[in-house]
């Protein structure tokens, strides 16, 4: 079990055009490749502004992402979200999320409203999260305060495809997104074409073993 990014940013009012801006974030990117890692760290933050942008207030959901889960909890225009693998127990995927929202809460007050620009500013602890709850049994153990999350509806899309809105490509946000560098949108964009040939030679290979 993995989480290689906790995240924390500000939305817009729903429906904005405005996209979210990155109040704090903490990776660990340390089990890709040297060569990998400054265009993993540019996926992270474009994916967590386009699902932040897609998750409505006081909305808890997942997003499949290669091999990963996006989680997001918007907290009435506060959000945070964070990249774990498929064997990060769900439930205690939002237990650190809604604990990360709170402990911003307590450090930072109602200032994060004012912010206009991605911050640079570090927070030590979303870094010590990331480590601590490598272990989800960490996370567990907040359960007995965060009784609420029993009674919340979690939203799960299979694909990040699924939360954009009626219209919208996933291509076409990547080609205009200033979070990507020129090469790692031509590495995203490879990588969606061969998801896209990979489920369509699986559908070709249904329908014959059918016909």
């Amino acid at each position: 079990m993995k989480i290689t990014a906790l995240l924390v940013l500000k939305c817009g009012p729903e429906g904005s055009d405005q996209d979210p801006k990155i109040l704090a974030q903490a990776t660990d990117v340390s089990h890709f490749g040297y060569f990998q890692r400054s265009s993993v760290k540019e996926f992270i933050v474009f994916v967590s502004r386009t699902v932040a942008k897609r998750t409505p207030p006081s909305q808890r959901q997942s997003v499949s992402n290669e091999e990963y889960l996006v989680h997001a909890y918007n907290m009435n225009g506060l959000c945070a979200v964070g990249f774990m693998d498929p064997h990060y127990p769900v439930r205690s995927a939002f237990t650190l999320l809604n604990q990360v929202l709170d402990e911003y809460q307590k450090s930072f007050g109602e200032s994060w409203r004012a912010v206009k620009e991605d911050s640079t500013q570090t927070w030590p602890y979303l870094n010590d999260a990331l480590i601590k709850f490598q272990d989800p049994a960490e996370a567990d153990k907040l359960l007995k305060i965060q009784r609420e999350l029993d009674e919340t509806k979690i939203i799960l899309h299979k694909t990040i495809d699924s939360v954009l809105a009626r219209g919208e490509k996933l291509d076409s946000l990547v080609e205009k997104s200033s979070d990507l560098s020129a090469a790692s949108q031509v590495l995203f964009l490879e990588t969606l074409v061969a998801v896209w040939y990979l489920a369509f030679d699986k559908i070709r290979n249904m329908w014959g073993r059918v016909g």
